[in-house]
């Protein structure tokens, strides 16, 4: 079983920053890719940003520029760095890893955390 820890949600005035970070803990061999996904009230869940192992990374476009994914293997974390943040970017977010959990059959599962809350004030 693995274990998504998140951190770092609360409220932040439009224009300011806020760090987001998630720790992966439990049964791994290895971490694919991790990332974060936002949910706000009364919508779906979308993409926020994504990093592979070797650090290739992706964003959803309305946090492209503002952004910033990065991850720490030999910790297991990934972090969310939010600059410019604006009351659209209001919601849960939510850490995912995607995980490798055999070294024999190679079979890969995907976990989530609880979430943690952003609320940005205009």
């Amino acid at each position: 079983q693995v274990q998504l820890e998140e951190s770092g949600g609360g409220l932040v005035q439009a224009g300011g920053s806020l760090r987001l970070s998630c720790a992966a803990s439990g049964s791994m061999v290895s971490i694919n890719s991790m990332g974060w996904y936002r949910q706000a009230p009364g919508k779906q869940r979308e993409l926020v940003a994504t990093i592979a192992s070797g650090m290739r990374t992706d964003y959803g476009d309305s946090v492209k520029g503002r952004f910033t994914i990065s991850r720490d293997n030999a910790k297991n974390t990934v972090s969310l760095l939010m600059n410019n943040v604006q009351p659209e970017d209001t919601g849960a977010y939510f850490c995912y890893a995607m995980v490798t959990v055999s070294r024999v059959s190679y079979r890969e599962l995907l976990y989530w955390g609880q979430g943690t809350q952003v609320i940005v004030s205009s």
